[in-house]
């Protein structure tokens, strides 16, 4: 079995056939999937296709998102943690530096407030860093996000930084980017992360692996990210899927 442990899949670019993406992913051996809402604005509908498909869902303020938060945020989304089982992590949250959507002291509040309410809710984050390394170091270590727990995402950093994450009692979590040329450094990380704290993505739409890149991604490339890390780390791909769908059962729940 394989898992998927971060899609979009309440993004436009899969209003026409959610269904049958789904069903695609299931047909290839992808038994769990995680829907991810970035924003207030797509969360109640992300939950809900998280509950039509049977499978998990969260809802979180991104970075980019951050600057919306406001004196309800907190509240919307305890709610939306009591109406929805599924919703079984707080995220995507975390801070992007890079782009730099929300200002940077927001999106470290913002942070700093999700990484509080997962604590509170009993609910896994799942973080988003980029060109943000010593600021989530901080955010972490003052805000006891160990307690929380969670995944480092779309993993794009170096092999140091994905060690202070398993030091946090953290996930890892790769995506397409490691199959990409200019991505050593990411191929690096993967290799010190052990086989009990890895996991696997497609980040879809986004980051097709090669050799589907231009393309759409969906949930069941997840199987190419697979194959590529087992290779990576010289282990047979049932080793890495049944490793990363155990991991995705510990962190989600079955």
């Amino acid at each position: 079995m394989f898992a998927d442990s971060h899609a979009h899949l309440s993004m436009p670019a899969f209003d026409g056939d959610i269904a049958d993406v789904v069903a695609r992913a299931r047909g290839a051996g992808v038994a769990r999937m995680m829907t991810c809402a970035t924003s207030m604005a797509d969360a109640e509908r992300n939950l809900g296709l998280a509950r039509m498909h049977a499978i998990k869902g969260s809802a979180g303020f991104h970075p980019h998102q951050a600057k919306d938060w406001d004196h309800d945020s907190e509240a919307a989304l305890r709610g939306l943690a009591a109406a929805f089982p599924e919703m079984a992590a707080i995220g995507e949250v975390g801070l992007d530096f890079h782009y730099s959507y929300s200002p940077h002291p927001i999106q470290c509040e913002v942070l700093r407030r999700q990484v509080r309410l997962a604590r509170q809710l009993r609910r896994p984050l799942i973080v988003h860093c980029r060109n943000a390394r010593d600021e989530i170091r901080n955010i972490f270590n003052e805000e006891s996000a160990r307690d929380a727990g969670g995944v480092l995402h779309c993993f794009s950093e170096d092999a140091d930084f994905a060690g202070f994450c398993l030091d946090q009692g953290f996930y890892v979590s790769f995506s397409g980017i490691i199959t990409f040329k200019k991505a050593d450094a990411i191929r690096d990380a993967a290799r010190v992360v052990p086989l009990d704290r890895l996991l696997v993505e497609t980040d879809a739409p986004f980051l097709a692996p090669v050799p589907h890149r231009g393309r759409r991604n969906e949930p069941a490339l997840v199987i190419d990210v697979t194959r590529f890390v087992a290779g990576l780390k010289g282990l047979p791909v049932d080793a890495v899927a049944d490793a990363t769908t155990a991991n995705f059962d510990r962190l989600f729940g079955p």
